[in-house]
């Protein structure tokens, strides 16, 4: 498989796509993670390995356990700006 070219996640990562939608969209969902991270992540059911790179926020380990790049930077994105609301404007 081309690794240039667009893939779908698999259903294996259904919980990490979902958290990550979650964090991007989701004002409540992402506040909750940034007051309890762990909480959070254990609420949308991420296994050990999720909860480890998304702690992280590695984005190599994100997209290696099967998290869409699109959800992983727009994910990143909305946590930088709540992290640093007078750094970004909103869109």
């Amino acid at each position: 498989m081309d690794p240039h070219h667009y893939f779908f996640p698999p259903a294996s990562a259904y919980r990490l796509n979902k958290c990550l939608f979650l964090l991007k969209s989701d004002d409540a969902f992402r506040q909750r993670y940034l007051d309890d991270p762990p909480g959070a992540m254990t609420e949308v059911g991420l296994d050990a390995a999720a909860q480890a790179a998304l702690a992280a926020f590695d984005r190599d380990r994100l997209v290696g356990l099967g998290a869409h790049p699109y959800l992983v930077f727009m994910a990143g994105l909305r946590l930088d700006m709540e992290r640093q609301a007078s750094a970004f404007e909103y869109f």
